[in-house]
Formats: C-alpha cells, sequence, structure tokens
C-alpha cells in the first residue's frame, strides 16, 4: 500500500445490496443531465412532429417517476463499472461475486423483466445473468479511500446500434466524419432517438468499441478531455442534428442530445473508428463508498 494513505475495507454485503437498489434506481430514475437535454432539444425543435413527440417522452419520464415505475420496459444488459481508490482493501472475486448476487437479487426480488439469454439456446435464466454478464468493468483512480460503482442498463435497441471500422490514416478526418453520419443515418429511429452518439477513434479494434461505449454513457455536458476529440464532438454535435431523423425518428431537429468522443494513440498504418449509440432514455446510477458510508446518486 502506498505511504501515508489509510486503508478502507469494502462491506461486500453492502457491496450486493447496493449492487441491487443500483440496478432499480437506474431503470426508474433519470438522470438530471439528461432531463435538461430534452428541455435544451425541446427549445430549440422547429418541427411540429418533433416537438410533440419530445412532448410526450418528456410526459413519460414525469409519469414513470411520479407512479415509481420502470422509464423503458427493456432492463438491458446490466453493466457495472468500479473503480477502485486508493488504501482499498477488495478481494476481486468477491466483489464480482457481489455484484453479480445483487444484479440477481435486483430481477427477483423487484421483479424486473430479465432481459439476458443464452447466445446460442437463448435460456433465460431469469436473473439478468449470465456468461460474463452482468458486464463488470474494473478500473482504477487517485482518489484515496473510495469505491465507486456505476450501473448501466444497455437497451438492446441503442445497442444494435455499434458499428466498426477499420479505417486507414490516409481516410483522415474527413473518414472519421463520414463514417459517423453514414452510422447516425443508417440507425435512423430504430435506437430511440434523441441519442448520444458514443465514438471511440484510435486503439485497437476492442479498445475503440470499449471507448465508444464509455464516450455513450458520459455524462451530458462532459467534455472529451483530448483537444482534438473535444473539437470532433463539437463538429459532429451540430453536424448529426441536420439530417432530420428527429425524435423517435419521426422528423425534426433533435436527433442526438450530443455526440460525445474518446480517443487513445493507435498504429501507424492503422486508425480504427467506433460508434455506440445511446437511447433518449440514458439510464445510469452511481454509489461511491467512503469511510463515512454509502452514497447513492448519478
Amino acid at each position: 500500500m502506498r505511504s501515508g494513505v489509510k486503508s478502507m475495507k469494502i462491506d461486500l454485503d453492502a457491496v450486493e445490496e447496493t449492487a441491487k437498489l443500483l440496478y432499480i434506481r437506474a431503470l426508474k430514475v433519470l438522470p438530471d443531465d439528461i432531463k435538461d437535454g430534452f428541455q435544451r432539444l425541446d427549445a430549440a425543435e422547429t418541427d411540429a412532429t418533433g416537438k410533440s413527440i419530445l412532448a410526450t417522452m418528456i410526459r413519460n419520464i414525469d409519469v414513470a417517476e411520479d407512479t415509481d415505475n420502470l422509464l423503458c420496459q427493456d432492463t438491458g444488459i446490466p453493466i457495472y463499472n468500479i473503480t477502485i481508490g486508493r488504501g482499498v482493501e477488495v478481494d476481486g472475486i468477491d466483489l464480482k461475486t457481489a455484484i453479480r448476487k445483487g444484479c440477481a437479487r435486483a430481477t427477483k426480488e423487484y421483479p424486473l423483466r430479465s432481459s439476458v439469454v443464452h447466445p446460442v439456446t437463448r435460456k433465460n435464466e431469469h436473473t439478468s445473468c449470465g456468461r460474463r454478464v452482468p458486464v463488470i468493468n474494473v478500473d482504477f483512480s487517485g482518489a484515496e479511500q473510495e469505491l465507486v460503482i456505476e450501473m448501466i442498463p444497455k437497451g438492446s435497441g441503442s445497442e444494435n446500434g455499434s458499428f466498426l471500422k477499420m479505417c486507414i490514416p490516409a481516410d483522415g478526418v474527413a473518414g472519421i466524419k463520414t463514417f459517423v453520419i453514414d452510422k447516425v443515418l443508417e440507425a435512423g429511429g430504430k435506437v430511440c432517438p434523441p441519442t448520444i452518439v458514443g465514438v471511440g477513434i484510435g486503439g485497437t479494434a476492442d479498445l475503440c468499441m470499449k471507448m465508444a461505449k464509455i464516450a455513450a454513457t458520459r455524462r451530458l455536458g462532459s467534455v472529451c478531455d483530448d483537444r482534438e476529440g473535444a473539437k470532433l464532438e463539437a463538429e459532429l454535435s451540430d453536424a448529426v442534428n441536420t439530417l432530420g431523423i428527429g425524435p423517435q425518428g419521426l422528423g425534426g431537429d433533435s436527433t442526438s442530445f450530443a455526440v460525445h468522443v474518446e480517443t487513445a494513440a493507435t498504429h501507424i498504418t492503422m486508425n480504427p473508428v467506433a460508434v455506440n449509440i445511446q437511447c433518449h432514455s440514458a439510464r445510469r446510477a452511481k454509489a461511491t463508498f467512503t469511510p463515512t458510508g454509502v452514497e447513492i446518486g448519478v
């Protein structure tokens, strides 16, 4: 352990219970940044049909939360992003087991519709769990005595809007933009717009797709910490909303809340580009473990 850093032991029973509560919360409470995004799009929408559809979607959010119901019937593929800070004491296998148990309990006890099946037999265990699911990603931070668990239920409609192209350097920035715009057009209304369009650029094929997912599930208002990536975000965000796809694909200005970009260094002879789209119900919930307890939010 790093000198001078106090240790914090993680209560695995608390992790299990938190994993359960986060899944349920994410499905029922839309983050404030997404609600604000709806208000911004509604204020700027010039198409009468688009305006009407946005009003219906905003009303649906209000009704779901007022009646303590799910925002969408699709409970998605459960994803848990874990960030472990300095001084945190926890067994990795036990941590993953606790999260898996919590995910299954949410599905059984709430109850939720399980959308997770075996890829070949299509057998559903009715736990929202299966081989390598829930998806559990682990990262590390410099924060002392802090463990963060973020829960994201990724619906299939938006996840089907996933694309990868192994571009070559000669394609340049124009090639990146063309690929992204083409794929947003191809996805059309099938991804339940207005969306967050996540774009990964660089790395390897698998890293590029992972970055696109990270980008698609970032908070609205956040900006890529790479200058070139941030520049592309602004340009693509403007371009996407000129396509006329509109909310639910029925026409209008409000095709996307934003385009988010993540970048990584890559090989001199290639330039992977990936797109992963998040639907308008951009659900997520987060818990932070510190020595003073567990705080749940978004």
